[in-house]
């Protein structure tokens, strides 16, 4: 049994990559210990305003103080195999927090053993909608 199979079904479309699925899945069920074990050791993470997070250690930290009540809403995903074996998957989404809704596009690479070495979060919004998400304009 998977992750996303034991938290809570995740079915994006056109895509299977077990270690995306478990992404979201763990991601929702507030399992950031078991989100970052999926990076590798050097992986990053890119979320939106912020620099790159390196390392599984970092990564749970961050995740811990940062995405406390997030929800991903993957809906669509495209895999491209790169050099070396590793692959690009994109996913499209909505992410929804306590205080705001907004449509995501999540990039990752994976390695030749399927751990994350990189991501990155961008947020799909127009630059007004982007600076009223910004931290410092929370209610």
């Amino acid at each position: 049994m998977t992750t996303a199979e034991s938290v809570g079904a995740i079915k994006i479309e056109g895509l299977t990559e077990p270690c995306i699925l478990d992404y979201f899945a763990t991601l929702n069920a507030s399992q950031f210990q078991q989100t970052a074990a999926l990076f590798a050791e050097d992986g990053v993470m890119h979320p939106p305003f912020e620099s790159g997070i390196i390392g599984p250690d970092a990564i749970a930290t961050y995740l811990q103080q940062e995405a406390q009540g997030l929800k991903a809403y993957p809906h669509q995903g495209i895999i491209e195999n790169l050099e070396n074996d590793q692959i690009q998957v994109q996913v499209t989404g909505k992410a929804q927090t306590s205080w705001c809704g907004v449509n995501v596009m999540w990039l990752f690479i994976l390695n030749a053993q399927r751990q994350i070495t990189y991501t990155k979060i961008k947020l799909l919004a127009s630059p007004q909608e982007l600076l009223a998400l910004r931290p410092e304009n929370r209610g």
